[in-house]
């Protein structure tokens, strides 16, 4: 019998009867592979388990069982082969409770025999997918080869499986040391290099498992063979060390009258795989939250939608009602940038936010930026929201359909047929809000002429045009449209009659390319061509944007050697449009400032411009030890608009203060961003020519603790430092607005994160941000809040799955209200003089013109504090599921306040509620 182990070739001579196994389990499933035919490993039958955990379990011993080559493998490929073992670290936690598991990994292996990737595919929970994920990024493969001998890239499901072993009686024989010279088990080997050469001088120590015996050690001979001729039967753990080469540690079993003979291969310094925390490569930045799969279909409150999940992470505040936009850490809608596939986009959600652009079912991963975001991404001072989306299913052909009360979907992906090794997906979406809102408004006489109503649809091909490289090609966009007809003219607008519309769309033809050159190189590149349609109409008036524009990004990554990788890269858009402005000019010297906006002179204007900002960096990835991690990194960035270069440097690092479990890391950045002005303040005749880039300097310190397994808990505390912010003064002249870089401000506070990571039946977490944010308008003026302050967050949410299918969640949100610039004063406030004046009435016209009371954002709206309820329940036929949820919105229906109203003449007010309880029921059906 053949078997691998931790670099390792083993010949066994059977023994006179068969021994037990117990413990750690590994065997190959199955082979997929993305660029020759398939082959499939044969499954080996597993070695027996231990029926019932035992008191005081042992520490379990590791197996790994290789496939075996098919028959007539002569003319098909053969699946890779593993040339070591690396056993997982049993959980304490499970061992403790007697848990045992199986975890089924899918592992991306490249031509050279290493593992790329590990993703759970089977969790187990309990601390075992973590392990499994762990160990599994150690292997070390013979790669896979077609009939000819060519490696070749190869996908395969690769099994733990945990079990405990039962404590023996002492008087068992297979336990007990026997007397030197009565047994006849013996264990040797040679060790060699890569290349087969034979390492002499290396240290072998063999560790017996009894506590009371002693090591046994010894070297090399100068072919690199050892032998350890006269052993007992039992456990062992075999170290090898050798100058210049990682050291090498395995487990060992010998059955009584077993004779082993085994290879192993060191691996020099620096030329070993890099193996992180749970399989996944810690971030390049102070703070990235990722959030997995099955978190983004269940978290409540959402309807199932990923990218709304978002607004539940630490640092992002609660927008407006019905506004989809992200505000992050104080900072303007605009500072935040959004990527899908490394492209930008110009919003992420529908109108409203009732949904985003891209829906779930396209996407691998969202990675949140909050801040202190690496050289890679610039051009913004808040955060970075970069969608994955995923690979089509490459299988055979599937699809899934769903409805709910907002819109429908439909879904359809697989294999290309007759092209091997592409696959492609086909998605589409539309709202139908506007077949039961619109009559509904229209009865009421809301004078609707069209309902809100979206689209968004996703079109992707990809192909493996070699082993190592991935070319994908997608095309996607959204469109969103509203229009509303006014039927009377406002009392305050006499001049204002006909329609009010929003039209929005944007599209994108992206090529992606990712290409593992070696084990040391890598080179990504995407290069997108889109177009953007804005048009906004309010009777006579409107705004039209028509924008053509092209982004790459192309990075190339360079591990020169162990704890040394250089990531650097180009970063270009470019950008023609062309705006078609009719609008009220501003008012003439001597008008009075209170008179309707409709009844002043026309303006009609037409721009056309092409801006391009390209940007390079470089970020080096440094790892001084295995607990430090350090990335510095620069950016320059050229915008044409402004004609100004700037340089942002940036720097971060985390260090691992204890290693292994409970890991606990302290994290800490600094780092200069720049942020160019928005077109229509620096393009003429609108924009003032003279601007120069907004900047901040973000800085973050935070610590990062393992409580168990499956929880852990995070705290950072952040400030942002805004200079040069661009500002509008009205010109003295009184002919328009002219924009400078005078106005300053700042964000402080603290995020705070306990997290329950997902499990075979919960996942949830607490989210608390403290924050506030301040801005100087011009110097010597006193600092005010920022338009979209909120001082506290707190959100709270959790889904648990129940069993045959059922799924429950709940989320609760408490959130500080919004602020506002009030006209009258809260009577309740006892500052408030009802005797002020709080409007100017305008004569020709006969209306009211409000003075506002204080200055911006004076007043803060009442606390905002709602529940959210999710059900879910599945049904699984034999060839396809079903599926249905219900998601409840404001579940106690609270009054939250989202604005003030105010009578004709501004002497009262009252609060605005916001949405009451929103139901919403949705049904999916997947083959």
């Amino acid at each position: 019998m053949h078997r691998s182990e931790a670099r390792q070739q083993r010949c066994r001579t059977p023994p006179s009867k068969p021994a037990g196994r117990l413990g750690v389990t590994a065997c190959l499933l199955a082979l997929l592979t993305t660029s020759a035919s398939p082959a499939l490993a044969q499954q080996p039958s597993p070695p027996a388990s231990g029926s019932a955990p035992p008191a005081s379990p042992t520490a379990a011993q590791a197996h790994a069982d290789a496939p075996a080559s098919p028959d007539g493998a002569k003319d098909q490929p053969t699946p890779p082969v593993a040339k070591n073992y690396v056993p997982p670290d049993y959980p304490p936690e499970a061992r403790a409770a007697g848990k045992e598991a199986t975890v089924t990994l899918q592992l991306d292996i490249n031509r050279d025999g290493k593992v790329l990737r590990a993703v759970v595919v089977e969790p187990a929970g309990h601390g075992f997918d973590e392990a499994a994920t762990a160990a599994a990024e150690k292997l070390d493969f013979e790669p896979a080869r077609k009939p000819d001998g060519t490696p070749f890239a190869a996908r395969i499901l690769y099994r733990y499986t945990f079990s405990l072993e039962p404590e023996k009686p002492k008087d068992d024989p297979a336990t007990e040391p026997r007397e030197p010279g009565v047994s006849t088990q013996r264990l040797s080997g040679i060790v060699l290099a890569e290349g087969e050469i034979p390492l002499a001088g290396a240290s072998v120590t063999l560790t017996p498992s009894q506590a009371d015996a002693s090591p046994l050690a010894l070297t090399t001979d100068e072919t690199g063979v050892f032998a350890f001729p006269t052993i007992p039967p039992g456990k062992y753990r075999l170290a090898i060390t050798m100058p210049g080469f990682d050291p090498l540690e395995v487990l060992e079993e010998v059955a009584p009258g077993e004779q082993i003979e085994v290879k192993y291969r060191l691996l020099p310094v620096g030329d070993g795989l890099e193996v992180t925390v749970r399989g996944k490569r810690p971030p390049r930045e102070v703070t990235k939250r990722t959030i997995e799969q099955r978190e983004l279909l269940r978290i409540p409150g959402t309807n199932g939608d990923a990218l709304r999940s978002l607004q539940n992470l630490p640092g992002v505040a609660r927008p407006p009602a019905i506004a989809g936009i992200l505000i992050v850490r104080g900072s303007s809608p605009q500072d935040t940038q959004t990527f899908i596939d490394g492209t930008p986009v110009p919003l992420i959600y529908h109108f409203g936010g009732l949904s985003s652009v891209v829906p779930t079912e396209m996407l691998e991963k969202i990675d949140f930026y909050p801040g202190n975001f690496g050289a890679q991404f610039g051009r913004g001072m808040g955060g970075i929201v970069d969608v994955a989306l995923r690979s089509p299913k490459e299988d055979r052909i599937h699809g899934l359909a769903q409805v709910d009360l907002i819109d429908a979907r439909v879904l359809v992906e697989g294999p290309v047929p007759f092209l091997k090794g592409v696959r492609f997906a086909a998605a589409g979406r539309r709202s139908y809000v506007d077949a039961w809102l619109g009559p509904a408004l229209t009865a009421a006489g809301a004078g609707v002429t069209q309902a809100p109503v979206y689209y968004d649809y996703q079109f992707m091909l990809e192909a493996d045009v070699t082993p190592s490289a991935r070319l994908r090609l997608t095309y996607f966009g959204s469109d969103d449209a509203l229009e509303l007809l006014i039927d009377e003219p406002s009392p305050n607008e006499p001049a204002l009659t006909g329609n009010i519309g929003l039209h929005t769309a944007f599209q994108r033809l992206q090529l992606r390319y990712d290409h593992e050159l070696t084990d040391k190189d890598r080179l990504a590149g995407v290069i997108a061509f889109g177009k953007e349609d804005l048009d906004f109409g309010l009777g006579p008036f409107y705004f039209l944007l028509d924008n053509l524009s092209v982004s790459g990004r192309l990075e190339y990554t360079r591990r020169f050697f162990q704890g040394v990788t250089l990531n650097t890269g180009l970063d270009i858009v470019w950008n023609d449009a062309t705006v078609n402005l009719r609008a009220p000019a501003p008012g003439r010297p001597g008008e009075p400032p209170n008179q309707p906006f409709s009844t002043r002179t026309v303006q009609e204007l037409s721009v056309s411009n092409v801006l391009y900002r390209p940007a390079a960096y470089a970020e080096l990835e440094l790892v001084p030890t295995p607990r430090a991690r350090l990335v510095p990194g620069l950016r320059v960035d050229y915008a044409k608009d402004t004609q100004q270069w700037t340089v942002s440097p940036r720097f971060s690092g985390r260090y691992d203060i204890v290693q292994g479990f409970p890991r606990t890391t302290a994290k800490g950045g600094v780092g200069m961003y720049h942020q160019p002005p928005q077109p229509q303040e620096v393009i003429p005749p609108l924009g003032s020519p003279n601007l120069r880039s907004n900047q901040a300097i973000h800085y973050s310190a935070g610590v990062e603790q393992e409580i168990t397994r499956q929880v852990e808990v995070s705290g950072e505390m952040f400030y942002k430092q805004l200079d040069s912010l661009v500002i509008g003064t009205p010109q003295e002249n009184g002919s328009g607005t002219e924009y400078k870089n005078l106005a300053s401000g700042q964000v402080v506070g603290g995020e705070f994160l306990l997290k329950y990571k997902p499990d075979d039946r919960f996942f949830g977490w607490a989210a608390y941000t403290l924050s506030r944010a301040t801005r100087t308008d011009r110097p010597g003026e006193p600092p005010r809040l920022l338009n979209f302050d909120q001082t506290h967050i707190l959100t709270v949410l959790g889904s648990y799955r129940l069993g045959h299918g059922w799924e429950f969640g709940a989320r609760f949100r408490l959130v500080s209200g919004n602020l506002t610039t009030p006209s009258v004063c809260n009577v309740q406030d006892v500052t408030c003089d009802p005797a002020r004046t709080n409007a100017l009435y305008h004569a020709p016209s006969g209306v009211y013109t409000p003075i506002p009371l204080t200055g911006p954002g004076s007043e803060r709206l009442p606390i905002f504090h709602q529940l959210d309820l999710r059900i879910d329940k599945r049904w699984k036929f034999t060839n396809w599921q079903l599926s249905a949820y219900l998601d409840v919105q404001n579940v106690y229906n609270n009054q939250n306040t989202e604005g003030i109203q105010y009578n004709f003449n501004y002497t009262a007010r009252q609060f605005v509620s916001g949405l009451p309880i929103l139901p919403s029921i949705g049904m999916r059906g997947e083959f």
